[in-house]
């Protein structure tokens, strides 16, 4: 197997625990492929280990499978640079509650073993994109979570203006709006208010962030749906955040935000499911007086 490696550069103590992986790597005799900024740092952690390893610079790869190496936020940067070529991501959790990468760094050996014994299953998860006739976004406008419109600063809060599939029209006086995906159900909509959705639904939410009307609520959409938005702000501009890549936009530039045209592949272990994680990682329906 060829396997392109991603990961956190800002959690060096834990980057040691990388060293695992590849010397299980090597024992089956795989080969990899390392995303240029994580090798600098694991030329200070594990050089002996990584010698032999190709370099990625870019999106300019090609792997078998994915492995993100960090936290939730690692394996969204990863998912940005995987992008449409459809190669499964492995997300290892080196970070806090990482919900999205399931697989603890001290179940590498395992997880590596299972993948080679054909014991992994992969999951089809929805994407969403944001495009705007006048802002040409810097960032990979694919989002795995959320795309977010915020207030740009401490001002006042925003109108914001939202049609769906050009007809249905809802306005909300309000710090900002969420659209987020199944996946993303349980990132910052979920801390704001909104439902936790499995992810194999084809819908998706939209969840306004201090909302200035009590019958504001989070709804859920089909995610064949278009959500077109428009912002006034005493401000003139705004923030847009795709998966947490922020960028200004002037509050001219209207947004439209629809289901893409490609997803993405996640890998799980057989006998994982959505429900255990919620209950291992966030408590869910758990009793615990």
């Amino acid at each position: 197997m060829k396997f392109a490696i991603f990961g956190n550069t800002h959690q060096s103590k834990k980057s040691v625990n990388i060293a695992t992986l590849f010397t299980t790597l090597n024992k089956y005799g795989d080969s990899y492929c390392i995303d240029r900024t994580f090798y600098e740092l694991l030329k200070e952690t594990c050089p002996q280990h990584i010698k032999d390893a190709e370099i990625i610079d870019g999106n300019d790869f090609t792997a078998d499978v994915v492995i993100s190496y960090g936290g939730d936020g690692t394996l969204l940067r990863a998912a940005g640079r995987v992008g449409s070529k459809g190669y499964p991501i492995l997300g290892i959790n080196a970070g806090r509650l990482g919900f999205l990468t399931t697989v603890s760094h001290n179940d590498i050996e395992n997880i590596i073993e299972e993948l080679h014994n054909g014991n992994c299953e992969t999951e089809e998860r929805s994407l969403i994109e944001v495009t705007s006739p006048l802002h040409q976004f810097k960032s990979y406008p694919y989002a795995l979570n959320e795309i977010a419109v915020m207030k740009h600063d401490s001002s006042s809060m925003m109108t914001i203006s939202v049609s769906l599939d050009g007809h249905d029209n809802i306005t909300y006086q309000a710090d900002g709006l969420i659209v987020a995906t199944p996946s993303g159900s349980t990132g910052y909509s979920l801390s704001v208010g909104g439902p936790i959705i499995s992810p194999e639904s084809n819908v998706i939410v939209l969840t306004p962030i201090a909302s200035h009307s009590l019958g504001a609520r989070p709804i859920v959409l089909s995610d064949t749906t278009e959500v077109k938005i428009e912002v006034s702000s005493r401000s003139h501009n705004f923030l847009i955040a795709i998966d947490g890549r922020n960028e200004s936009c002037n509050e001219n530039a209207a947004l439209t935000i629809k289901k893409a045209p490609h997803s993405l592949r996640l890998i799980r272990c057989k006998g994982q499911s959505f429900i255990k994680n919620l209950r291992d990682k966030m408590m869910w329906g758990a009793d615990i007086r």
